[in-house]
Formats: C-alpha cells, sequence, structure tokens
C-alpha cells in the first residue's frame, strides 16, 4: 500500500514540476509582448521586401529573428521597470512580475542579454546600418519612453512612438545598408497611426492610468481635447498612406486601398468624436480596427510590389 502511495506521490510531484516548467515558459514569453511583436516583425518584414535590392534567405531571417528578439528584450525591460504601475493598472496585474511568478531581476537580466545577443548578431551577420538602427530602436524604447516619457507628460506615445516605427526602416537597412525615402515613408506611416491607436486605448482604459498615475492624453486633458488630437493625427496619418505613392515606391493598387481604408478610419475616429459616452461604444472599436488598418495598410504595399500599376 505505501509503494502505491509513494508512487502516486511521485507522479503528482512530477505532473507539478511539468506545470511549472510550461508555466514559466509562458511567463518568459509574456515578457517579449508577443502580440506587440507580431506587428513590429511583419512591418520589419515588409521593409526587407519593399527595399530596392536583394538580399539571402539566410540574412533576411537573421534580420527578422534579430528585430523581432529586440522587440521582445524591450518589452522584457519595460516590465521590469514599470512593474509598479502594473500592480495598479487591471490591464497589467497578471503579468508576471506583478503577479508574483518571476523576480524582477530575472526580467531585467532576460531583457538585457536578449538586447546585446539582437544587437551584435545583427552587426555580425547583417550589417552595421540595421545593427544601429536596432540599438537606437531598443534604447528609445526603454530610456527615452519607458523610463523619461511615459510618467511624465500626455505627449509620452507622440514622441515615444518612434520606437515601434523604426522596424521597417531596420528591415530596409538590412538590404540597402542605408534609409531610403521609402523607410522614412514607412516610419512616417506608423509614428503618426500610433497616437489616434494608443489614445483609443487610453479612452476606454481611462481608469486604469489614473489609478497608476499615468499621464496620459483623456487624464490630463480630458475626453474632448483626446478626441480633437485623435481626428488631426488621423488626417496627417492619412496623408502619410498616400505618400508612398507621392514618391513612386507604390501604384494605383496601393493608392485605392490606402485611400479606401483611410476613409474608413476616419468615419470611425468621427463617430468617436461625435460620441458623448465613446469609452466602450466607439473607442474599443477604433482601437481594434487601428490594428487592423496598419496590418492592411503594409499588405497592400506588399501586394503593391508585386501587383504595381502606375498611377496616371
Amino acid at each position: 500500500m505505501s509503494d502505491t502511495a509513494n508512487q502516486l506521490e511521485k507522479t503528482v510531484d512530477e505532473t507539478a514540476g511539468e506545470r511549472e516548467h510550461r508555466f514559466r515558459l509562458q511567463d518568459y514569453a509574456i515578457l517579449l509582448k508577443p502580440r506587440v511583436m507580431s506587428l513590429v516583425v511583419f512591418t520589419a518584414a515588409c521593409g526587407l521586401v519593399l527595399a530596392p535590392g536583394t538580399v539571402s534567405l539566410d540574412t533576411a531571417l537573421i534580420a527578422v529573428i534579430c528585430i523581432a528578439a529586440g522587440a521582445g528584450a524591450s518589452g522584457a525591460i519595460n516590465m521590469w521597470y514599470d512593474q509598479d504601475i502594473d500592480r495598479l493598472m487591471r490591464r497589467t496585474q497578471n503579468r508576471p512580475i506583478p503577479a508574483g511568478r518571476m523576480h524582477p531581476k530575472e526580467a531585467l537580466v532576460f531583457g538585457s542579454l536578449l538586447s546585446v545577443g539582437a544587437v551584435a548578431t545583427m552587426y555580425l551577420f547583417v550589417n552595421w546600418a540595421a545593427a544601429s538602427l536596432l540599438a537606437l530602436t531598443i534604447l528609445y524604447y526603454v530610456f527615452i519612453y519607458t523610463m523619461w516619457l511615459k510618467r511624465r507628460t500626455p505627449q509620452n506615445i507622440v514622441i515615444g512612438g518612434a520606437s515601434g516605427a523604426f522596424p521597417p526602416m531596420i528591415g530596409w537597412a538590412a538590404v540597402t545598408g542605408d534609409i531610403g525615402l521609402g523607410a522614412i515613408a514607412m516610419f512616417a506611416i506608423i509614428f503618426l497611426w500610433t497616437p489616434p491607436h494608443s489614445w483609443a486605448l487610453a479612452l476606454f482604459r481611462r481608469g486604469d492610468y489614473a489609478a497608476a498615475d499615468v499621464p496620459m492624453m483623456p487624464v490630463v486633458a480630458g475626453e474632448r481635447e483626446t478626441k480633437r488630437q485623435i481626428l488631426v493625427y488621423t488626417v496627417l496619418l492619412i496623408a502619410a498612406t498616400l505618400s508612398p505613392v507621392a514618391i513612386g515606391m507604390s501604384g494605383a493598387v496601393y493608392g485605392a486601398v490606402a485611400a479606401g481604408l483611410g476613409i474608413e478610419f476616419w468615419r470611425r475616429c468621427w463617430r468617436v468624436w461625435k460620441d458623448d459616452e465613446a469609452e466602450e461604444r466607439t473607442a474599443k472599436p477604433l482601437f481594434l480596427f487601428s490594428i487592423l488598418y496598419l496590418f492592411l495598410i503594409f499588405v497592400a504595399l506588399l501586394i503593391d510590389r508585386f501587383v504595381f500599376i502606375p498611377v496616371l
């Protein structure tokens, strides 16, 4: 009987150990902010494809992996630094550090090693320009956005948004070794997309930001001013999405898609402007659509690359 009990206890312990191991791996994956990383990787890959010139498949894969690792490293360090406010926000309370499943130093060491490894690999196997831009992206996100801007100004995501706009430039530089007009156009699209995207989120998560004392636009300037700023940046964004056509990078296919998507984006922003209770009813749908919008803009750029029809 005792042998049976011992065997059962051993089986339970092994099962618990396997679950804990899987949970640890899951927590490290969460540190990398996989949802953010997926969009970063996609836009970076678009930069690789759209850049003039060619690069070997091996080099392209290394570049994309390094960009993904750099984005994940930035997310891990961000979670280490923001552990105090993450505990106060419902959206982030279950992250590994505030939930008590991981020691903060683990996240810092993990993110730091991943950062150095990503930049060094990019330098050794791709080129110095792409490696320099990757290093700049990580440093900008960690020091400029996370540590300096985020808790000090409602313009945090406007200035800090540059970090999220660098990936297609890195992809472009991985092919060309420099930065061209096309790379700048893609940077501008993401840079100007970030404010309406982030402020739509802030409108229906305003309570979280207020509780954590993060000066997002709705908390500091109010809902009406936030909506006005969303409209202003949306106009600039729509203009930016047409810039690839203006510089000859893309043709009629992309231009038609960008114009149609821009009209729909504006329509949704206008609904938020007119809605006195925008938090859940119109702001959340705008936030979700904004993710699809950016994805489709870059898909259209890719399609146009292979089905190019000149604009008359």
